[in-house]
């Protein structure tokens, strides 16, 4: 059986994006995309929509490549909008390469254009990720309050196709790496990405666990990977984020029940598997739920594990989405166990989780020293897991949205028992409620034995979780779902019951009066024993932060979505912000329902470290001191053999800049100045990747992106040097530089025939980074140009040389090179977008070469098998004109 990526979310958005850019072009007026309309807010968003991403932020390159709807009418409309533009069609019909054009977006335009990227890109060792959101789950949170738990020291396996072991937000943490593996796809890369990303690329790029190494396997292997070969690598979470091609696949299998063996013989091995992206689909045929609605649609049995998490995926406010996919399991168990925010689907919602597992384990050896079992892991990440859909547990959501700082604060806070019990044997733990608590929350789970395959029950060790109150004897049992096949059964909300399905179960308690409890665990049926066991526990109570954090700025005028954590009765606060260094608070709202969690706001447009808090009857609530900020735009200004200028764009309020360059394993500080440009020597330029970070009221703000000073891109100050065509009537070039730093001037340079160059323009004020050189008097024919700049040190610098055709108007043909060494090409150059018939006679005027060329506007005509001497071209334009021009063959 093959094995397939849960891709379903991708291809969703791909062909959304297709859709959206098709109706944009056939649509939107081209008035619309004007000029003169580039303004509005509707236009722009219609030309980002068109542009790649690197486009979107800076949309110059040297050369496009476009995809077209309309192909003629594409042409047409270059012709009367951008004349200078020059068309290169390539294999694809609808795709052309395009230089002589400032800007994308001024090809972005184009109501024919679905699509612009840059052409003359080059393969890059880093890939930036910018559409996770590691707040939604409170990883950045983590981030914020526990700096230290960062997974350095443990292991994540990711499970799939290979990665770009050249990403540089891996770098030198690579367990196993294969120079030789190819690289298939980028999803691999991204899940790899947000479970243990550095950073390095960008600040999007970091992932939850950051510092932990990263081990490759192959999920072509559907069974388990060998368990001795995954605790010789250290691994103590194994990522899935894949599915099996026949869509649905939901039962108890082979490979579930070999899953469930491996997490018996190595304990403290966490699986996370997605759980898919068909939600939408109905429960597969042959199977208990089979038909039901959007019902048991997990894309592998192997998911059928009890052993493992399987995870769902939620939008931003953690809300299931309605493609992913949900239980019960093949039994009725509940399935997926969380839910997750993931922008790709449940693919990056299984890979954030199997990222906060890492911080959950990391967290428990701060406190022990040692791994916790994997059961453990599992308790902690479903009990602090935030409810979501239906109250309690359900078959979508599982036991909720996983909540990384909640899962942490369990391990460092101690608040888990464990235990061990036989048939009918119990063990209980006292647990003592503070007054105040609003909501008690417990959760029983166990590494049960592996079931026999496609067992119609597959627990195996059935124990029992019971809450008890001594002093009034009042008791609680555990939410439990109806597993009955039939939609209105399994929409039912969770009733307080035994549970004898699922090896995890859980007790909450609203509202609890403060005292002393019980927490009881009793072996009620006992397929195999003793049965070992951990408890989870959650006293939730008050008011926390979230974001905006000091891990994460807030981007100065742009919309932000705070986010808190709330514990309490329904209750109003007002919403303040404050400048840090003012003495005043500004109300942004008089009144806040705190239950909401999350609310929109307009950020400031002024960048300042600020703070934000809540203030209700009980007293105020801040954030931490965070940045109000803009992204600091890094440059490579040039590259030279000497010597590297990098520059960057000041921040309002910076006082020095951070520069950081990369060390053995992730970004580390180089050098803090107060300019906003640093010269690099040869050696240091060898360290490649540099970044820098504004430092405001002494505290270091987000950093840029990261740049690769040698990327040949750059240049030594010039960027580029085009000709605007390779045919024209007029001789122009567009230059341009990365920086006029020591720039004296700039002359354009034509070959001479002896081979040196001579200035036939030369500029020395008012020197720009973008520039039109012309040849006033060009000569008739091919020519050969360059730019030379001077520098006020003394240096000369030379740019490419560049070959262009001059045919004045009044000519029709051009014929080159002339005399012709036989077997080399002679180039004709005629009239553009037109056929011409070109026939070659030799002197006595028999017929040698007859050919009809295509339209472009250089043809070519084979010489080979020519005999040294005179032959006459004709050569005949549409119209009815013809031309000749004497050849001589060598």
């Amino acid at each position: 059986m093959r094995c397939s990526v849960d891709f379903a979310p991708y291809q969703t958005t791909a062909l959304k994006t297709v859709l959206f850019r098709s109706a944009l072009a056939v649509l939107l007026p081209a008035a619309l995309l004007s000029a003169s309309h580039a303004q509005t807010p509707a236009a722009r968003a219609a030309l980002s929509a068109k542009l790649a991403p690197p486009l979107q932020l800076v949309p110059r390159a040297a050369a496009f490549r476009v995809q077209v709807l309309d192909v003629a009418a594409f042409r047409r409309w270059t012709a009367q909008h951008l004349p200078g533009a020059h068309l290169q069609a390539t294999t694809d019909a609808q795709l052309f390469t395009v230089q002589g054009v400032a800007t994308a977006t001024a090809l972005a335009a184009c109501p024919y254009v679905s699509f612009v990227q840059a052409a003359d890109r080059q393969a890059r060792p880093e890939r930036q990720l910018n559409g996770a959101d590691l707040m939604a789950n409170k990883i950045t949170a983590v981030h914020a309050r526990y700096p230290q738990l960062t997974g350095q020291g443990l292991t994540v396996s990711v499970k799939e196709d290979p990665i770009d072991e050249t990403d540089i937000d891996f770098k030198g943490r690579l367990v196993n790496p294969d120079p030789q593996a190819q690289v298939l796809d980028a999803h691999s890369t991204i899940m790899t990405t947000l479970i243990a990303g550095a950073g390095n690329s960008s600040p999007n790029g970091k992932g939850a666990a950051w510092q932990a190494r990263i081990a490759q396997a192959s999920s072509r292997n559907l069974l388990p990977d060998n368990g001795a070969t995954l605790a010789a690598q250290g691994v103590s979470v194994q990522n899935h984020s894949y599915g099996v091609n026949v869509g649905v696949e939901n039962f108890y299998g082979l490979e579930a029940r070999a899953y469930d063996a491996q997490a018996r013989q190595y304990p403290a091995l966490v699986h996370v598997f997605s759980s898919g992206n068909i939600g939408n689909q109905p429960g597969a045929a042959g199977t208990t739920y089979a038909g039901l609605a959007n019902t048991a649609n997990l894309t592998g049995e192997f998911k059928n594990a009890k052993n493992s998490l399987s995870v769902g995926n939620t939008d931003a406010l953690g809300q299931v989405v309605a493609l992913s996919s949900r239980g019960p399991a093949a039994d009725g168990r509940v399935k997926p166990e969380l839910v997750a925010y993931g922008s790709g689907g449940s693919s990056d919602a299984a890979a954030l989780v199997s990222g906060i597992s890492l911080l959950a384990q990391h967290a428990y050896r701060e406190r022990h020293g040692t791994l916790p079992t994997s059961a453990l892991v599992r308790a902690a990440l479903l009990n602090s897991a935030d409810d979501t859909g239906r109250p309690n547990v359900d078959f979508v959501a599982g036991y909720g949205q996983a909540d990384a700082l909640g899962a942490v604060q369990t391990m460092l806070d101690g608040r888990f028992v464990a235990g061990s019990v036989g048939q009918g044997q119990e063990q209980v733990f006292p647990l003592t409620v503070p007054a105040g608590t609003h909501r008690l929350k417990i959760t029983l789970a166990w590494t049960d034995p592996e079931a026999a395959a496609n067992a119609a029950t597959t627990l195996v060790n059935d124990l029992d979780l019971t809450l008890a109150r001594p002093a009034d004897g009042q008791s609680w049992l555990p939410w439990t779902l109806s597993a009955y096949p039939h939609l209105d059964s399994l929409a039912q909300p969770a009733r307080r019951r035994p549970n004898h399905r699922d090896n995890a179960e859980q007790i909450t308690l609203d509202l609890p009066a403060a005292g002393t409890y019980e927490l009881r665990v009793r072996g009620y049926q006992l397929g195999q024993g003793p049965q070992a066991f951990n408890v989870a526990y959650e006293l939730e109570n008050g008011l926390t932060w979230l974001h905006p954090s000091k891990a994460r700025n807030v981007r100065a005028g742009e919309e932000a979505l705070l986010r808190w954590q709330w514990a309490g009765p329904a209750t109003d606060a007002r919403l303040e912000y404050q400048v840090v260094g003012q003495t005043t608070w500004t109300t942004i709202s008089t009144s806040v329902d705190l239950a909401r969690q999350t609310l929109r706001w307009s950020a400031p447009s002024t960048p300042a470290a600020a703070q934000l808090r809540f203030v209700t009857a009980a007293g105020a609530v801040a954030s931490d001191t965070f940045f109000v900020a803009q992204p600091l735009l890094l440059d490579v200004a040039y590259a030279c053999a000497d010597e590297t200028l990098l520059t960057w764009t000041p921040v309002p309020g910076a006082t020095q800049y951070q520069v950081y360059r990369l060390g053995a394993t992730q970004l580390e500080p180089f050098r803090l100045l107060p300019d906003t440009a640093l010269r690099l020597t040869t050696t240091e330029a060898t360290a490649r990747y540099y970044a820098v970070a504004p430092v405001v009221q002494s505290r270091v703000g987000e950093r840029s992106s990261t740049v690769d000073v040698t990327q040949s891109y750059y240049g030594c100050y010039v960027r580029s040097f085009l000709p605007k065509q390779q045919v024209m009537d007029t001789v122009q070039f567009n230059l341009t530089l990365g920086t006029t730093y020591r720039l004296q001037s700039i002359a354009l340079e034509r070959r001479n025939p002896d081979g040196s160059f001579s200035a036939v323009q030369s500029l020395t004020t008012n020197l720009q980074l973008t520039t039109l050189l012309t040849d006033p008097q060009p000569q008739l024919g091919r020519a050969e140009y360059r730019t030379r700049l001077q520098l006020s040190t003394g240096q000369t610098l030379y740019s490419q040389t560049e070959v262009v055709n001059f045919v004045p108007a009044v000519a029709d043909v051009l014929v080159y090179p002339v005399p012709v060494t036989a077997g080399e090409p002679l180039f004709v150059v005629g009239p553009p977008e037109q056929a011409l018939r070109m026939r070659l006679f030799d002197v006595l005027g028999r017929l040698q070469r007859d050919v009809t060329t295509d339209i472009s506007i250089i043809k070519e005509l084979d010489t080979y098998g020519l005999k040294s001497g005179t032959y006459l071209l004709r050569v005949s334009i549409p119209g009815g004109r013809e031309v000749t021009r004497r050849i001589l063959v060598l």
